[in-house]
């Protein structure tokens, strides 16, 4: 819970502080918005970032039409933290832990790339399925890897230990 608290305190004052004109609305998720628009030109579709006039965040548009805001919930970053707090519970020696967790995030933040360019393109698509594609279907695929990665894991932690802490 330490670790979590720590880390979400880190990521407020990253919020706070990471604000600049230049990095709209903050450096990753201004990142994430660029790289969601590369993707998705990348595979057919013309898409562009442009600064939201009313909001701290990036519109995403695709073949000049308005379809979704990339707010500073879309950089995964919280997601990250949630995921190393847990490894960080689990932690055997520290350095695989936090190659671990590592690796985990890299995953974790180009799992969350390609769900936003695929829920840009269902959108653009499939309009009428916005609900349960934004709602529950992309959600369900980054917690779904955060919880893989988890168990993945737990399921490294060596029998002996398991026994040990059983006894306590």
């Amino acid at each position: 819970m330490g670790t979590y608290v720590v880390l979400s305190l880190l990521y407020n004052a990253y919020l706070h502080f990471g604000k600049s004109e230049t990095w709209y609305p903050d450096p990753v998720t201004h990142l994430v918005a660029k790289q969601t628009s590369i993707i998705t030109t990348s595979v057919g579709y013309k898409a562009e970032i442009i600064p939201h006039e009313n909001e701290a965040s990036m519109k995403l548009l695709i073949n000049d039409r308005y379809l979704a805001r990339i707010v500073e919930g879309c950089n995964a970053l919280s997601v990250m933290a949630l995921f190393a707090a847990f490894i960080v519970a689990f932690h055997q020696k520290w350095k695989p832990t936090l190659l671990y967790i590592f690796v985990g995030a890299v995953l974790i933040y180009c799992a969350n790339l390609f769900r936003i360019v695929l829920l840009a393109i269902a959108l653009y698509e499939y309009p009428q399925y916005e609900k349960i594609l934004h709602g529950v279907v992309f959600p369900a695929i980054i917690y779904g890897m955060v919880f893989l990665l988890w168990v993945l894991w737990v399921r490294r932690i060596p029998a002996k230990i398991v026994e040990d802490e059983k006894t306590v």
